[in-house]
């Protein structure tokens, strides 16, 4: 009877040792895939990186400038001017379910205050 637990331990730690072997491989292969993606990952950044330089160098006022000038008789672009801007206040709001209809927008609205205790916020 000996015999039998003793060749069925030696099974076991068999078992056990081509277990843990296989597991060492495998996260050995794990390793190996995560420092790929690791090095992939710091390419893309690198690429980002030139294409944000790129994008900068290419959006200089200056060259935007020159661009404007060398294209202005087919694009027709005019510099902007202030009148061209508008103004909050001409915004046409909709109106909003439980405001009154002629609420200034163009004031400021102090909205500081607390809470007290067990009241909570409403969200419309």
């Amino acid at each position: 009877m000996r015999s039998f637990i003793y060749v069925l331990m030696f099974m076991g730690l068999l078992g056990l040792g081509a277990w843990a072997y296989s597991e060492n491989y495998d996260m050995r292969a794990r390793e190996s895939e995560v420092a790929q993606l690791q090095a992939e990952i710091g390419t893309i950044r690198d690429a980002i990186s030139t294409q944000q330089a790129e994008w900068a160098y290419l959006n200089r006022p200056d060259r935007l400038w020159e661009l404007v000038n060398l294209n202005f008789e087919r694009l027709l672009l005019m510099p902007m001017q202030p009148a061209q801007l508008g103004r909050a206040t001409s915004v046409a709001y909709p109106a909003l379910p439980g405001l009154p209809a002629d609420l200034d927008l163009s004031q400021s609205v102090d909205i500081s205050g607390q809470l007290n205790a067990g009241e909570e916020m409403s969200t419309p």
